[in-house]
């Protein structure tokens, strides 16, 4: 199976676990990390560099996790807006499945709403 998980900050196998069961076992994942900024405020009033930052420190370690636990893992930072992020992985990873991750101060559903990628979508809490 082929994963797309997009996530604003580190996951690892538990967590994937947790959501998907043994579906992740001999999975590749690919890991985006969208360069949101928390707040539309945060967006106006500072520079995009810190955004870009925390989405590679999120794919990065989330990849690092992934492998230390056995799965074939790559990683990328994504677009701010998460269904421009998760289109354009699509375009050069087919998909199987996605797992979109949220955390209360930052819930992707909103900007996803009933978008259809054409494979099945998973969205989950993480917990803070």
């Amino acid at each position: 199976m082929k994963l797309l998980v997009v996530t604003p900050e580190p996951v690892d196998a538990e967590l994937l676990r947790a959501t998907l069961g043994e579906e992740v076992r001999g999975a590749e994942v690919l890991v985006v990390s969208p360069a949101t900024h928390r707040s539309k405020l945060a967006f106006w009033v500072s520079d995009s560099d810190e955004a870009i930052h925390e989405a590679e420190v999120a794919q990065e370690e989330s990849v690092e996790r992934l492998e230390e636990e056995g799965i074939d893992a790559a990683g990328d930072t994504g677009e701010s807006e998460p269904e421009v992020a998760i289109r354009d992985a699509l375009a050069t990873f087919d998909a199987d499945r996605i797992v979109v991750f949220s955390h209360p101060d930052l819930d992707y559903r909103e900007g996803l709403g009933d978008v259809d990628f054409g494979v099945p979508l998973t969205h989950a809490q993480i917990e803070r």
